[in-house]
C-alpha cells in the first residue's frame, strides 16, 4: 500500500504542473492567431515543448512500473492491490496523453507563427513590387527621353511634353488601379 501511496502521490504532483503549462500553451495559442508573436513567445514556445518532453521522459518508465505491479505475479504485492495499481497506470496514461496533445498544440501554434510571418512578409513583398512596378514606368520614359535624340517626333509638338506627362500619369493611375484592385496596395 505504501508504494502505491508514493506513486500515486508522484502522479497526482504531474497534474498541477500540466494544468500551468496548458493554461500557458492557450495564451500564447491565441496570440499566434491574433497578432504576431515576438521573439520571446517562440523561444517560450520552444522551452515549453522541451519542458513537456522531459516531462514525457520523466513519466515514461513509470508506466512500465504500474504495469508490472498491476499484471505480474509479485509475492510483495496482493491481489487487491492490483486494482489501485491499474488506476495508477490509467493516470499515468492520462498524463502521457495530456504531454503528447500539448507538444502536438506547441508544434502547430509553432507552425502557425512561422505561416503568419511568411505571410507578412509575401504581403510586404507584394506591396514593394507594386511600388517598384509603379515608379519603374516614369523612369522609362524620362530615361528614353533623356538621351537627347536629334530626331523623336513628339520634340516638334508643342504639347509633347504634356502628352509625355499624360502618358505617364495614365500608365501610374493604371498600375495603381490594378495592384489596388489585386488587393497589393
Amino acid at each position: 500500500y505504501i508504494l502505491y501511496a508514493i506513486l500515486d502521490f508522484i502522479v497526482d504532483n504531474y497534474s498541477p504542473v500540466l494544468e500551468s503549462i496548458h493554461d500557458e500553451i492557450e495564451s500564447i495559442e491565441d496570440d499566434v492567431l491574433s497578432k504576431q508573436i515576438s521573439k520571446a513567445q517562440i523561444e517560450r514556445l520552444y522551452m515549453l515543448r522541451r519542458d513537456l518532453l522531459r516531462l514525457r521522459t520523466a513519466i515514461g518508465p513509470l508506466v512500465e512500473v504500474c504495469r508490472r505491479l498491476e499484471h505480474d505475479d509479485l509475492s510483495m504485492v496482493r491481489q487487491a492491490m492490483q486494482p489501485l495499481f491499474r488506476d495508477v497506470t490509467d493516470h499515468v496514461r492520462n498524463i502521457q496523453e495530456r504531454i503528447d496533445s500539448m507538444r502536438e498544440v506547441l508544434a502547430f501554434a509553432f507552425e502557425a507563427s512561422l505561416l503568419v510571418g511568411q505571410a507578412q512578409e509575401t504581403a510586404v513583398s507584394k506591396k514593394l513590387a507594386s511600388w517598384l512596378a509603379i515608379i519603374a514606368v516614369p523612369t522609362a520614359l524620362a530615361g528614353i527621353y533623356g538621351m537627347n535624340f536629334k530626331h523623336m517626333p513628339e520634340l516638334e509638338w508643342e504639347y509633347g511634353y504634356f502628352m509625355l506627362l499624360g502618358v505617364m500619369l495614365a500608365a501610374c493611375g493604371s498600375l495603381y488601379w490594378r495592384f489596388r484592385r489585386a488587393g497589393w496596395l
